[in-house]
């Protein structure tokens, strides 16, 4: 289904801004009183469908934990091509270039996410998620105040609704990061010397410029990020007071633990329409196996 293209898809980039006196323009009331946080985004839109292609709805996607919007950018458009569909790729709020809260939990990450497809008018989107983002856009499916008509379809990458404590990979990658400001290096060439951090971490770095910063610093609020680690492995809901059941894919890694016999039940008590695939990965599923990912991927989300 997928096939290498060298074509340049236009590329925008937005953040949704409310005004109101008593909140920053980076956050707004959500219609049921809550507050909620204006995502950053990018987007790529509807170009000319081939005539006989069934379009599905938007695609709307949501990176893990220390992850942005900016790792998804070539996975974006090899939707875009598959699906001929707008693809809209979030920054969850405390990463990317989105707002900093001291509020990060799973109630409030899903607001964000209903409030952005409200204020853009979205419908029938199919909503991906991995790993943070997958508990995420779980809890948006679950939430009572999502609208009807706005999701289609939920895909789930490499996690479960489980609640289960935090492992210490994800403190190793915090530890590391202080470091590398602890340090105050000046390049990313010096960060990258620290063999404790993942690529994809670094593309957390702010450009490093003499005249505003003596320093290399991270974009991400270290410290906030730290203080809510703990609820990263909690959920929002129980199985027996919120269902969703709606058509729902989880896409598991075979080398990875996040999805397991033991969950798995779980998973069906809250999504009873669900199926699962499993893919030769690890957690970072769709960027082990990118090609096989966005076939299986969009099979599922075009099949009626």
């Amino acid at each position: 289904m997928l096939q290498a293209s060298s074509r340049a898809l236009p590329l925008v980039r937005g953040h949704i801004r409310l005004n109101g006196p008593a909140i920053p323009s980076s956050f707004r009331r959500s219609t049921h009183g809550s507050t909620s946080a204006s995502l950053a985004f990018d987007e790529i839109p509807v170009k000319n469908p081939p005539i006989d292609f069934t379009a599905s709805g938007p695609l709307v996607i949501v990176h893990g934990l220390f992850g942005s919007k900016q790792n998804w950018r070539s996975l974006a458009k090899r939707f875009h091509q598959t699906l001929h569909a707008p693809v809209y790729s979030l920054d969850l709020r405390n990463h990317g270039q989105s707002p900093h809260t001291e509020v990060m939990d799973y109630t409030s990450m899903a607001n964000d996410i209903i409030e952005f497809c409200k204020e853009r008018s979205l419908k029938h989107i199919n909503l991906l998620g991995h790993s943070l983002g997958g508990k995420a856009v779980m809890a948006a499916a679950l939430s009572p105040e999502l609208p009807p008509e706005v999701l289609s379809k939920l895909i789930l990458v490499d996690i479960s609704p489980a609640r289960g404590p935090m492992g210490d990979e994800a403190r190793t990658y915090l530890k590391a990061m202080k470091e590398i400001e602890h340090k105050r290096v000046k390049s990313r060439k010096e960060a990258d010397d620290d063999a404790s951090i993942r690529q994809f971490l670094l593309t957390n770095l702010e450009r490093f410029s003499p005249a505003t910063s003596s320093h290399q610093k991270f974009r991400i609020p270290l410290d906030i990020l730290d203080k809510a680690i703990d609820g990263i492995g909690d959920f929002p809901y129980e199985p027996d007071h919120r269902k969703w059941e709606g058509k729902t894919l989880f896409v598991k890694g075979s080398k990875s633990k996040y999805i397991n016999r033991k969950n798995i039940p779980i998973a069906k008590e809250y999504f009873p329409n669900m199926e699962m695939i499993t893919l030769e990965a690890g957690h970072w599923v769709h960027a082990e196996q990118p090609v096989e990912f966005v076939n299986r991927v969009s099979e599922f989300i075009l099949q009626p």
